[in-house]
């Protein structure tokens, strides 16, 4: 049994080797011929898992120790037969610090009273769930947005992304980046809905980069039609725009969720989906 494994994944070396050979690869240079024989691969968004890297080869499963999934091309992959899996959650705790910390600095940097203002949580999965408690605790009215949630649930306690533009001070996102059907988030921010904030308000992004339309945000910075903006999490990532990042409150390099904790989480969660479908005794 052969196990293609991103070498850049944390705390996993030495752990599935007992039943297989493992192979440690730089995710982003792992090629077809790489996985053509392997059954497994364990990944994070270094990957591209489409048609090129995966046809003819002996994959059953892969793996992303990630939240992000829009490196495997899974309409192809669930065509194909190969079974695959995120993290959902695993570095839920650590993103939820990393924007309580955002709250804090804008609040001190701007003279923000965060009790008197409104926080609009745009995906409350994971991760935007356990924000928006941190911004009640915060003081903060919290308006929520997530629009499968509230065909399952019930529009109660959610409401339309257009109320969220409207009324919130603050509007973080917490989505996952899909260019179809009708929850797509791709430039889900695009240049009318920056405009429409108003020049008050304040965008934080830090689920992924091009959910935000970055020369929309840029162009709203530099006329002043948006008070102030933070990424986590941009566009053609690792070739970010050093013209946006110049006109940024916070810029980080996508680190929001990159905690101790959230790798060990990350990784165990790849290890046991892998485990499951080959019957390795770690599930």
């Amino acid at each position: 049994m052969k196990i293609v494994c991103d070498n850049r994944i944390p705390f996993i070396k030495g752990v599935l080797e007992p039943w297989a050979e493992v192979v440690y690869l730089p995710g982003k240079d792992t090629t077809a011929a790489d996985v053509r024989d392997a059954d497994a691969i364990i990944t994070r968004t270094r990957t591209i898992c489409d048609e090129a890297l995966l046809k003819g080869s002996k994959v059953k499963v892969i793996a992303s120790a990630t939240i992000g999934y829009d490196h495997i091309d899974t309409a192809w992959c669930e065509s194909a037969g190969i079974l695959w899996e995120n993290a959902p959650g695993c570095n839920s705790w650590s993103v939820k610090q990393y924007v309580t910390s955002v709250l804090c600095t804008l609040a001190q940097r701007h003279g923000l009273d965060l009790g008197r203002m409104t926080l609009g949580v745009v995906g409350v999965g994971n991760v935007g769930s356990k924000v928006a408690e941190a911004a009640g605790i915060l003081g903060m009215e919290v308006l929520l947005n997530d629009p499968p949630r509230a065909r399952r649930e019930g529009a109660a306690g959610f409401c339309s992304l257009q109320e969220i533009i409207e009324r919130a001070d603050i509007i973080t996102l917490h989505v996952p980046l899909t260019k179809e059907g009708e929850d797509a988030t791709w430039h889900l921010f695009d240049a009318g809905r920056i405009a429409a904030m108003g020049k008050e308000r304040i965008l934080i992004n830090s689920s992924r980069g091009a959910v935000v339309d970055g020369d929309a945000l840029k162009a709203a910075l530099a006329s002043g039609q948006l008070k102030a903006a933070v990424l986590d999490t941009w566009e053609k990532e690792p070739d970010i725009d050093r013209d946006l990042l110049a006109l940024l409150d916070i810029a980080t390099p996508h680190i929001a969720g990159y905690s101790a904790d959230g790798k060990a989480n990350g990784t165990a969660a790849a290890v046991h989906r892998v485990s499951r479908v080959l019957g390795l005794p770690l599930a």
